[in-house]
C-alpha cells in the first residue's frame, strides 16, 4: 500500500529539509508527486522487470514530462501535459 497524500507531504518536507541543509538525497520512488518534486530524475526502463534496467532518461521532472517514456507520459498527465513532445 502506498503512502497517503498527507504522508507524501510529510516525506517531501523532510527530504527538502535534508537537501536544504546541503545533503545529497537519493530516493527510489514510483509516486508521481515525489518524482515531480525532484531536482533530477533517472528513469529506468523501458519496461519493468526483465524488460527494464536501462537508463531511458536523465533530466528534470519538467523535461521528463515532455518525453515519451512510461514515467514521462504519466508525469506529463500529472503536470498538465496531455501528449508527449515529438
Amino acid at each position: 500500500v502506498g503512502l497517503s497524500m498527507a504522508d507524501v507531504d510529510k516525506l517531501l518536507r523532510v527530504l527538502h529539509r535534508l537537501a536544504d541543509a546541503g545533503n545529497t538525497v537519493v530516493v527510489i520512488e514510483h509516486n508521481l508527486d515525489v518524482i515531480a518534486a525532484a531536482d533530477w530524475v533517472i528513469d529506468l526502463g523501458p519496461e519493468g522487470g526483465t524488460g527494464g534496467g536501462r537508463v531511458v532518461a536523465q533530466c528534470s521532472p519538467q523535461e521528463l514530462a515532455r518525453g515519451d517514456t512510461h514515467t514521462g507520459v504519466a508525469l506529463g498527465e500529472l503536470l498538465g501535459r496531455s501528449t508527449p513532445a515529438p
